[in-house]
């Protein structure tokens, strides 16, 4: 049984597996007249609507599951709310606040586990990205990417293993104190974000704010200062696409101008979450 935890511990292949899943459209219904539990510590649109959307895709029946219905580590243990889903369920796809729960989920039961999100990861983001950018680009290995912002964070951190999976270029411009820690190797840490998206095909970027970090908000506000795309910034790469996780907050990470411009690839990236959430599902019901 295999879960999808993190891109760094999915099996040799795998990545592109998924990904060439993502781009088919006739998968059938390898999940018809199953359950496909979603639980939701921390809410999500995006996540909600792309994950319940590829389920029903798949033949499957989604129940969404609020974080008081199942009090995950308070009421019950990450281990006996896994136990109590895997009755119902062919696969829990979870939203947690603490990456050691899904962990402790996946040993608990036999069936598949999918990280929708994590403090540690966000694999399913990555999917969507790299994918956005191969539609883009018509290619992956190679592909100069520069992430601008906060790089120590659960987005980065899956986009640069999923670079490194496909043969892409990333290279991330943070200021002191917000770099990726555990970065792969291969992938560039630079300060000044003009050096980054020189020659870059791709820019993007994340909140500076993420949720629950309301109260260093003042803080983290003047440490990336420097650190927004705008029209001057994104004219220093090479004709390149934006992307943007989402949701974004126009006028501190990036311009209104630059999420509307031309060059803007943000709404594709958002559908294509759940066109590589209906292939990862897919691939965890055994589809190749």
């Amino acid at each position: 049984m295999t879960d999808l935890l993190s891109i760094a511990e999915l099996p040799d292949g795998a990545f592109a597996e998924i990904l060439a899943l993502s781009e088919r459209t006739d998968l059938g219904a390898p999940l018809a007249g199953k359950g496909v539990a979603l639980v939701f510590q921390k809410p999500s649109a995006r996540t909600r609507n792309s994950t319940e959307m590829a389920a029903v895709q798949l033949g499957a029946h989604p129940i969404y599951i609020q974080k008081e219905e199942v009090g995950l580590g308070t009421r019950e243990t990450a281990e006996d709310v896994a136990r109590t889903l895997a009755c119902y369920h062919a696969i829990i796809a979870a939203r947690v606040m603490d990456h050691r729960d899904l962990v402790a989920m996946a040993a608990a039961v036999e069936i598949p586990v999918l990280n929708l999100l994590s403090d540690r990861d966000h694999p399913l983001q990555a999917f969507a990205d790299l994918l956005t950018v191969k539609q883009l680009l018509g290619r992956l290995e190679g592909v100069r990417i520069a992430y601008v912002g906060d790089a120590d964070n659960n987005v980065a951190r899956s986009l640069a293993q999923g670079c490194v999976a496909v043969g892409a270029e990333l290279i991330l411009a943070s200021p002191e104190g917000y770099r990726l820690a555990d970065a792969p190797a291969g992938v560039r840490q630079v300060a000044d974000p003009a050096e980054a998206v020189a020659g870059a095909e791709i820019v993007y970027t994340d909140v500076w704010v993420s949720m629950g970090q309301d109260d260093e908000a003042e803080t983290r506000l003047k440490a990336f200062a420097d650190y927004q795309v705008n029209e001057a910034l994104l004219a220093k790469a090479n004709d390149a696409y934006f992307l943007h996780c989402l949701p974004a907050r126009r006028g501190e990470e990036v311009t209104h101008a630059v999420m509307e411009s031309p060059r803007s690839a943000v709404w594709r990236q958002a559908e294509n979450r759940m066109h590589t959430a209906r292939g990862a599902l897919a691939w965890l019901a055994g589809v190749r």
